[in-house]
């Protein structure tokens, strides 16, 4: 099964392109243009201080790293190989392993898209320090996590109403742009303003990352405990509405869109 997952990862990893390392430079060009548009987005309004004392670059790739990493996990995940998909027909095949390699797929490009522009800042522009590394790595994968948990939701609704549960994902991605918090810090938020964020679990991950980056950081508005409990509850429901759609699933659903 994990040689499947691998296999399958390698295949999702090359769907944007045949060449996998011309899928991950289009991933890197889509990272480093919205970190640019945010970057002259702060200077033309003037926004550019912010409450953590540091590199205000890294500041920028906190945020967009983490947002990133869940909107594609929860994107790939939700358009994974389903029970009518022709890949189903090979034996091994199930959905499980179409929707782990699909995850790790997304994983991969993200994580391997965040070091490269990391590694090439440090080198290149300057030198960067990352105050606790390993729990930042641990909240990254917190952030792929959830979007894999609210993408399996939205994967076992879709096939009830595709284009209504397919806008609905999109507008969540969009929703998050703003709501996710990666453009504020929230121990800078006025307090009428956090229960318009706090619902959301990005929003909490994306603080609590900048206070393991920043050595002056210390989030005192969020919590890692709430994600934690998100993620779960979230994946218990996508895999029971997983389960429950694929025992009804037809194949004339496909044929009829």
């Amino acid at each position: 099964m994990l040689e499947l997952v691998f296999h399958g990862a390698v295949h999702n990893v090359r769907k944007s392109h045949t060449s996998a390392v011309v899928g991950l430079l289009l991933n890197l060009v889509q990272s480093v243009i919205m970190l640019a548009g945010f970057y002259l987005m702060f200077a033309f309004t003037g926004t550019r201080h912010v409450a953590i004392r540091g590199d205000y670059i890294l500041y920028l790739m906190s945020g967009i790293f983490m947002y990133m990493t869940h909107v594609k996990a929860m994107g790939t995940v939700m358009k994974a190989d389903g029970a009518t998909s022709a890949m189903m027909k090979h034996g091994p095949m199930n959905t499980l392993i179409a929707v782990g390699a699909a995850a790790l797929g997304a994983l991969y490009l993200q994580a391997l898209s965040a070091v490269i522009l990391l590694f090439g800042y440090h080198a290149l522009v300057k030198p960067i320090t990352i105050d606790q590394p390993v729990q930042t790595v641990g909240v990254l994968l917190l952030s792929w996590a959830t979007g894999v948990a609210i993408g399996m939701i939205f994967r076992a609704a879709t096939p009830w109403q595709p284009r209504f549960f397919s806008t609905i994902s999109t507008v969540y991605s969009r929703i998050n742009m703003i709501a996710s918090g990666k453009m504020f810090v929230a121990n800078a938020m006025p307090t009428v303003l956090l229960s318009w964020f706090d619902w959301n679990p990005l929003f909490h991950i994306i603080d609590q990352g900048r206070g393991y980056i920043f050595l002056n950081y210390d989030p005192r508005y969020s919590n890692i405990e709430y994600p934690m409990y998100f993620l779960l509850a979230c994946l218990t429901i996508g895999l029971m509405g997983e389960f429950y759609t694929m025992k009804r699933v037809s194949l004339s659903w496909t044929m009829g869109k």
